[in-house]
């Protein structure tokens, strides 16, 4: 540990790294290994003595929820002002973390409940979450998965993983598959080859998308040999989290350029933390360095309500706030959807601003960023495509080609108010 710690001390203050130094300090391995996960090598970093009471507590809050920080991550902490420091907050236990408010959840997304086999969360219609690792190269404080991840007894099973490949292939609906954890880089490369193999032979799966923070906390993960391995499927996404634009180095921008450059697209989901990113112009700073790095902010998520996390948790308000800041301010692809992950396993909901102010037959009526408002006529002459799900028989052509008479069922929650072809005219979502 001595060794890292040296490392880290010479990061921190910019210095050179000779040419040994540096290939252990670029080796994603020797960073997993040197990983800080007890309090004394922070004490040795920072320069810093915590109180024996303080200490205690935090032993406590780790032998509740584990902590882990990559060197290379921990190097950008700024020692001078750790306390305020959005990678410190990020990454060390916190005791506030102990603190369990009426309305936190073990599993506030329903995951598990939605889990109809090991490893598989079907939530939405076409398209499944792949819990296919619980280790993370850094453990987050706000992770919403706190029950799973780092709990060497849930790790998923080469079985449970199969399991999870047969459960894909005997639902042709399944389009979209999220590969999730923990990381889904944190696989070995053979191990992550596999899983994508099996996938690519399922022909009704056309997306698949990886979620990771491995560019974030250990860009040196993106080695050329992965980007290779990742490199052969053109159907493969990449997202990732980056929360405050401190985290975007010159060694991300190296990672996310291998990515990129070899056709990857590579997408960005932040979370809304209270003293970490919660402010209008961190975040405007934030989505702007990510699109220059070519990563496109897709989500900007509000806290969830995991054990643990209250102290994370902003006003939706502020959150609204940061989107009227962003909703143009800056270019329209830099703004992400502000969304809502409902407890009780409801999916996301967009939260925005209002825009729509008001409308009739005829008219809408409209504001901008600026405050302006303006109508927009409707047209006169438009004629509603009324639709009885016959498609062999519509005059609109689907470049799919013929889809036949689809089953009604197929229809669900709001949409089925607003189709033509169902007669429901109330919902009653089952308690």
């Amino acid at each position: 540990m001595k060794e890292a710690i040296d490392l880290i001390h010479l990061s921190m203050n910019n210095k050179k790294l000779d040419d040994e130094a540096l290939v252990k300090w670029t080796d994603w391995k020797w960073q997993i290994k040197n990983s800080i996960r007890t309090i004394e090598p922070i004490e040795d970093i920072l320069g810093i003595t915590f109180s024996e009471e303080k200490r205690q507590t935090l032993k406590r809050t780790l032998d509740a929820f584990p902590m882990a920080i990559t060197p290379y991550y921990m190097s950008l902490i700024d020692p001078n002002d750790y306390e305020n420091d959005p990678v410190f907050k990020q990454s060390f236990a916190d005791m506030r973390e102990l603190y369990k408010s009426e309305a936190d959840m073990v599993d506030p997304l329903a995951e598990d409940q939605n889990s109809p086999v090991p490893g598989i969360t079907h939530r939405y219609p076409d398209r499944v979450l792949f819990h296919v690792s619980n280790v993370c190269a850094m453990y987050c404080r706000h992770c919403t998965r706190k029950r799973k991840v780092g709990d060497k007894d849930s790790i998923p099973t080469r079985s449970n993983l199969i399991k999870g490949i047969e459960y894909i292939k005997d639902h042709p609906e399944i389009r979209d598959v999220l590969l999730s954890g923990g990381d889904a880089l944190m696989l070995p490369d053979k191990h992550l080859a596999f899983l994508l193999d099996e996938l690519a032979k399922i022909d009704h799966v056309e997306v698949v998308r990886l979620g990771t923070r491995t560019p974030v906390v250990l860009p040196f993960r993106i080695t050329n040999e992965l980007v290779q391995t990742l490199g052969k499927y053109d159907n493969l996404w990449i997202n990732t989290h980056f929360n405050h634009p401190k985290e975007l180095t010159p060694e991300v921008k190296t990672a996310i350029q291998k990515l990129t450059k070899s056709g990857i697209p590579v997408g960005n989901q932040s979370v809304l933390l209270a003293e970490v990113n919660d402010c209008p112009q961190i975040m405007k700073k934030l989505v702007q360095k990510l699109v220059s790095f070519r990563v496109r902010p897709y989500y900007l998520y509000q806290c969830d309500l995991s054990e643990g996390l209250e102290h994370f948790r902003t006003s939706v308000g502020k959150g609204i706030e940061i989107m009227e800041s962003l909703r143009g301010h800056t270019s329209g692809f830099a703004v992400p959807t502000y969304v809502i992950d409902a407890p009780g396993g409801g999916g996301k909901i967009p939260v925005s601003p209002n825009y729509l102010i008001s409308q009739s037959s005829n008219k809408v009526v409209l504001r901008n960023y600026e405050g302006v408002i303006t109508t927009y006529k409707e047209p006169d002459r438009y004629e509603n495509n009324s639709c009885d799900l016959d498609c062999n028989n519509c005059h609109l052509q689907l470049t799919e080609g013929k889809l036949g008479k689809l089953s009604n069922q197929e229809v669900v929650g709001i949409k089925k108010l607003l189709a033509d072809y169902d007669e429901t005219i109330t919902l009653k979502p089952g308690v």
